[in-house]
């Protein structure tokens, strides 16, 4: 249960930080954010979600197989929140100011109200055809697998580590058979 619920936490930590990457990227140098299409800097954010989500969930008692699919959810679900929020708000901002003078977001513009009024636009991502948005199904898809994967062999490891340790118990712990003084060792 500690392990669900830090794992939560560092999901939402991670869409936080996400939604303002997404919010803020146009003030990054056009060279980080222009390579490769932006792919792989995208990637790069969803498989360090992935593993902020995979530590947090494994570091209290990992020996649950519960874990599993909870870290693919968590680190799917942070790139999802992360998406929404930050193009919800950049759209939003968009929207609240006139063409002439629309400049790069700022953080006045992180507002309840600019948030619900690019929502709409930020949700209709979601509903287009994956021929078109293949990219954030993508980012999704990588963080949810990594975190599963990283989540998988922790948990492995420590229960295998955990049956060794039993069975080395369990050997010590057994007393020798009972032979009398002359009889001979059975084989």
């Amino acid at each position: 249960m500690p392990g669900l619920l830090l794992g939560l936490l560092a999901a939402l930590v991670c869409s936080a930080c996400l939604g303002a990457a997404v919010l803020f990227q146009r003030r990054l140098p056009e060279v980080v954010t222009g390579f490769g299409g932006g792919v792989p800097l995208s990637l790069a954010l969803s498989v360090l979600i992935a593993l902020l989500v995979a530590l947090a969930i494994g570091a209290v008692r990992p020996r649950s197989l519960v874990l599993l699919p909870f870290s693919a959810l968590y680190a799917g679900g942070a790139v999802v929140a992360g998406q929404i929020t930050g193009s919800a708000l950049m759209i939003g901002a968009a929207l609240r100011t006139p063409p002439a003078e629309r400049d790069a977001p700022d953080l006045s513009d992180v507002t309840v109200a600019t948030f619900t009024g690019g929502l709409p636009d930020a949700l209709s991502l979601y509903r287009q055809p994956l021929t078109e948005t293949w990219a954030a199904w993508l980012y999704i898809a990588v963080a949810a697998l990594v975190s599963l994967l990283l989540v998988t062999f922790r948990v492995l490891r420590v229960r295998r580590a955990h049956r060794a340790l039993l069975a080395a118990e369990a050997a010590e712990s057994q007393e020798p058979e009972y032979r009398a003084p002359f009889e001979p060792a059975q084989q």
